[in-house]
């Protein structure tokens, strides 16, 4: 796939088709389509109340967009529980060059200035394809995907899309879906336009819970 780019990825990924590979260190990349589907519903999005609880208290400073490159290498590194990941060079290079063009986004929890937590994924109309989050302190990742969902709301997003279905996103509410309704639900998201930026970047997490209620 040497000659494939940041505009055949998109393309990839508005036919509901996103990238993987089988080993950090393994230079092939293949495209995905599965059969069943991981949706966020972000209307009906269910943050549990010991989370709830944690969000409100603001242990971290949530940002956005100002480390994209470091939280991609944070997510494609091995950790605890994750000896590999599918994220090789290939395909780390794409998403720094669908950052640059705006189509991508990260969302980073920081505390002391040490980024402890974050994910990040690719934007297109009003779809966020969720790609890859990490944690080096307790609740960081989750914190931040409850941020993440609080501004796809403000932004006018229709669709998130969690590639597959895990116990982790299921206590957040997520569902299972067939590969025609999710090209569906998908194709819906691609006639509106979402804004990443909506939010204030500043918002409490009471603020991203309360957006995330009144969505509910």
């Amino acid at each position: 796939m040497s000659d494939f780019g940041p505009q055949d990825l998109l393309e990839c990924y508005a036919r509901g088709i996103f990238p993987m590979s089988d080993a950090r260190d393994d230079p092939d990349v293949y495209l995905v389509d599965p059969k069943f589907r991981g949706v966020l519903p972000l209307e009906g999005f269910h943050v549990p109340s010991r989370l709830a609880r944690t969000v409100r208290k603001d242990p971290f400073v949530v940002c956005v967009d100002t480390a994209f490159p470091e939280v991609v290498r944070a997510c494609a590194a091995a950790g605890p529980g994750r000896m590999d990941t599918w994220i090789n060079a290939p395909i780390e290079q794409w998403y720094g060059e669908l950052f640059a063009r705006g189509h991508a986004h990260s969302v980073e929890c920081w505390r002391d200035d040490e980024l402890v937590g974050g994910l990040y994924g690719v934007t297109l109309g009003a779809a966020f394809f969720g790609e890859s989050m990490f944690s080096r302190a307790t609740d960081a990742s989750k914190i931040a995907l409850v941020h993440l969902v609080g501004r796809l709301i403000a932004g006018g997003y229709k669709l998130l899309d969690a590639q597959f279905m895990t116990d982790h996103l299921r206590q957040f509410g997520a569902q299972e879906i067939p590969r025609a309704e999710y090209h569906r639900r998908l194709q819906s998201a691609l006639q509106a336009a979402g804004d990443f930026g909506a939010l204030d970047a500043a918002v409490t997490g009471a603020g991203v819970l309360q957006l995330i209620s009144q969505a509910s």
